[in-house]
């Protein structure tokens, strides 16, 4: 069989595949992945470099198929590939990733073939898509890391780190904000690695995408400083090897390589929004079988030879690269021995010894700083440490006091791309899906805004926690404590918003030292992202010699400061700057007699995960007496304080004002919090 027959073959053999997963499932997008499949094809087999054998081994290409909705795509690449599964230390467990009985349960409960593709959960994911425009935002990250990688470790006769990252997008991903605000910073970084393919087959969901899109694609990506390259046939094989020939040609810019293609390829529902998002139905499939060659009475096939293509293909080509570079690795450890101890550490999540070492401890004082003010202090230690964390601000680094300013940081920008200073500009989505694309590399990153603008990044700080990548999600200006900027900057929703968000950690701490320690606990973080929510205004460093440990913080909650003899009468709960709240409050109370508790509750998310022991010897269950105060929503504070308890929260926007007239306006103060819990005690009375 000639190489063009075999080509064909195999391309005819994807879409097969494809038509029958969607149509055993009854569910799924059929057009999108036989119209693209002669391009995926052409590029696993003459360009990725990928081993199918060792699908994570550091310097191979990154394919992400932004286009989510084709997963049956990827899934039949890396059946046909015969891609191994990795484990969860990383390590090859020697079977297939996807099975021929995994498509034959695409998308049911269970199946390493879901209808989008999932990160950590099926061997050759990079990352998890289907979230229009977050694939390609996030290899952004994929390519910046790679720089950055090559930067720190490359040496001469040791190309450690020359990979490639491609990203396959489709009409929606390119409509997407998120696209257009990380396609941009692509650009002004000069990301040549960085590859994506345009998917332009014009159907989306409602129908022909004139309807909603009109724009010339090609002119705002050569407005943005991209390389553009068009291939007008979709199954032209040669036309697509000299479009990604010219990617790798290109030394200064990313590549766009658009693809005009139609969907539902050779389908009796070509063209139609039916062949994007529903299946062919079982005439239409043997249609389409019998205009492609295949066997239009046989589900699931794939000719001997096609395996074999696949072998000779990618996996021969990935397999000597991969072979090749750990060779290479053996001779880089000898002679950078601490160089390969960091590659080793990075590759597995691990940190240096001694990496918290030199943490600040902080000494009391009235008067204290800002929680911005000590992370940043506690930042830039870390950083020093842990010489692959790196990232930037949305802009606001000198409000975030995100920066890192010790000697040799320096920014990352085109020309200095081992810089650890990311300015990510006035784009927040992009910023966290960014940060994510760095992660899947395995650098610690972090990206910093408003807490307000959290609303700007959610859909990548979700995805960041449904791929279990330890993202450090910075927000400083946490409350109403923005006073004259308004409503329109005072978050009040958020906290609540992203406690209720699965799979991350959200931390408030209440003073310095409660910072140094949510950053010691989010650094040694392996598969869970984090949100560290900090102040503008100062906060009391509070006396440890008096108080609780700072340390109880990796519990969650802990007792601050306790009554001196016997039982408390109640419980004052509060996170972040009213903690000192609480404290003046239980000052009050305890000149008219009244004992109160003072809970510290910076991570609710480690709380609930401690023994119910614990959790009772914090908050007692006896004392039914209690209120909680944070300057946010009061939704979610029930869990602690019950149905009869009490909590001084936001139950509106804010306002414009000084900070100390909103305190007063919204009940945060001293007085007020001491008379919310007289009332809460004279109604359900001390604990027998």
């Amino acid at each position: 069989m000639g190489k063009s027959d075999i080509d064909s073959l195999s391309v005819n053999t994807i879409r097969g595949l494809c038509m029958d997963m969607v149509e055993q499932a009854n569910s799924g997008h059929p057009g999108t992945p036989m119209d693209i499949a002669p391009v995926a094809y052409t590029l696993w087999q003459r360009f990725l470099r990928f081993d199918p054998a060792q699908p994570t081994w550091p310097n191979r290409d990154r394919f992400v198929l932004s286009e989510g909705h084709a997963s049956a795509l990827l899934w039949s690449l890396l059946h046909l590939s015969r891609t191994l599964s990795v484990e969860s230390e990383y390590e090859v467990r020697g079977e297939l990733a996807v099975t021929l009985e995994d498509l034959k349960t695409f998308r049911e409960l269970g199946s390493h073939c879901p209808g989008h593709p999932e990160y950590r959960w099926t061997s050759g994911v990079e990352a998890t898509t289907g979230p229009l425009g977050q694939g390609v935002a996030m290899s952004v990250g994929m390519a910046i890391a790679q720089r950055w990688l090559a930067t720190r470790y490359n040496r001469d006769g040791f190309a450690l780190f020359d990979f490639n990252v491609y990203s396959l997008a489709g009409d929606g991903c390119m409509m997407e904000g998120v696209a257009s605000e990380a396609a941009s910073l692509a650009a002004h970084q000069g990301l040549s690695n960085l590859c994506w393919i345009y998917d332009c087959n014009r159907v989306t969901i409602e129908g022909h995408i004139d309807i909603a899109f009109t724009e010339d694609v090609a002119a705002r990506f050569l407005a943005y400083g991209w390389n553009v390259v068009t291939v007008a046939d979709a199954n032209d094989f040669e036309l697509i090897s000299r479009a990604l020939h010219s990617f790798e040609a290109e030394s200064q810019r990313p590549s766009l390589i658009l693809v005009h293609s139609h969907i539902g390829y050779g389908s009796p529902v070509e063209d139609t929004p039916q062949a994007h998002g529903e299946p062919f139905g079982p005439e239409g499939v043997k249609s389409t079988k019998r205009f492609f060659g295949l066997p239009e009475d046989e589900q699931f096939h794939v000719p001997d030879e096609v395996y074999e293509c696949f072998e000779q293909g990618v996996g021969t080509r990935g397999l000597q690269a991969r072979m090749t570079w750990e060779a290479m690795f053996e001779g880089y450890r000898e002679k950078y021995p601490a160089l390969a101890s960091e590659v080793e550490c990075i590759e597995r999540w691990e940190l240096l010894d001694g990496w918290d070492s030199a943490l600040p401890e902080f000494p009391a004082d009235a008067k204290g700083l800002a929680s911005r003010d000590s992370s940043g202090q506690t930042l830039n230690v870390l950083a020093q440490a842990v010489p692959w964390l790196l990232g930037g601000a949305a802009d606001l680094s000198p409000s975030t006091l995100t920066r890192l300013n010790f000697e040799g940081a320096g920014d990352l920008q085109e020309d200095s791309p081992g810089g650890r200073n990311i300015h990510f500009g006035v784009r927040e989505h992009a910023s966290a899906a960014v940060a994510n694309g760095m992660s899947l590399v395995k650098l610690r990153s972090f990206w910093a805004s408003f807490f307000i603008f959290s609303d700007y990044a959610r859909p990548a700080i979700r995805l960041s926690a449904l791929m279990e990548i330890p993202v450090v999600h910075v927000f400083t200006h946490d409350s109403i404590g923005v006073g004259q900027d308004g409503p329109t900057h005072q978050p009040v929703e958020q906290l609540a918003s992203l406690r209720a968000m699965p799979g991350i950690l959200v931390f408030r701490p209440a003073d310095a030292n409660e910072v140094v320690e949510t950053w010691r606990i989010v650094l040694a973080l392996k598969r869970e992202p984090a949100v560290i929510v900090l102040s503008r205004q100062a906060l009391p460093t509070l006396d440890r010699s008096i108080m609780a440990s700072a340390s109880l913080v990796a519990r969650g909650a802990y007792v601050l400061s306790d009554v001196e003899n016997g039982q408390p009468d109640l419980l004052l709960l509060a996170t972040g700057s009213e903690v000192h709240l609480a404290l003046a409050a239980r000052d009050e109370l305890a000149a008219e007699g009244i004992g109160a508790r003072v809970v510290s509750m910076p991570c609710w998310e480690l709380f609930e995960r401690q023994p119910r022991e614990y959790r009772d010897e914090v908050l007692p269950p006896w004392i039914a007496a209690r209120v909680a105060v944070e300057q946010a929503s009061s939704f979610g504070w029930d869990r602690y304080v019950g149905s009869r308890g009490a909590v001084v929260g936001m139950h509106t926007f804010g306002a414009s004002a000084p900070l100390k007239e909103l305190q007063t306006k919204f009940g945060f103060t001293a007085t007020s919090v001491a008379h919310v819990a007289r009332e809460t005690l004279a109604t359900i009375g001390r604990p027998s």
